[in-house]
């Protein structure tokens, strides 16, 4: 069991690190897309979400304070999804049906992620931890 919860971390973590790095990586793609949702200050929310997921997908990947890095999470899911996924204010029948589907992945990202929250909290120390 110690090795299956070590890869969930790594892909849970993995997932948000690689979701953050392209932040970065596309930033002019990101923040353009950003802009269309008519979100104000496209660059700069670009780039503080990525920090948001970096930081709290590195830090479940190393096991270093993962509460804080679940709730960096918890804070990307919950600014970005109602802005960036609002599938109900699309009237094409495709993107409603493309943005519901990342709306609700998402919403699910945010279960998960909470579900952590609580197991991490009372299960303790984490195995494979970078701190001991």
């Amino acid at each position: 069991m110690t090795y299956l919860f070590l890869f969930a971390r790594i892909l849970f973590g993995g997932f948000f690190l690689i979701s953050g790095v392209n932040h970065f990586t596309k930033t002019a793609m990101y923040t353009q897309s950003v802009a269309s949702k008519k979100v104000p200050a496209p660059a700069a929310a670009v780039l503080g979400s990525g920090a948001l997921i970096v930081l709290g997908g590195m830090s479940i990947l190393l096991g270093l304070f993962p509460v804080i890095g679940f709730w960096l999470i918890v804070a990307f899911l919950v600014g970005v999804t109602p802005m960036m996924h609002a599938f109900w204010k699309l009237d094409d029948p495709l993107q409603r049906t493309m943005q519901r589907i990342q709306f609700l992945k998402n919403v699910a990202l945010l279960g998960a992620t909470l579900m952590m929250i609580v197991f991490t909290t009372y299960m303790g120390p984490w195995p494979f931890r970078m701190v001991r």
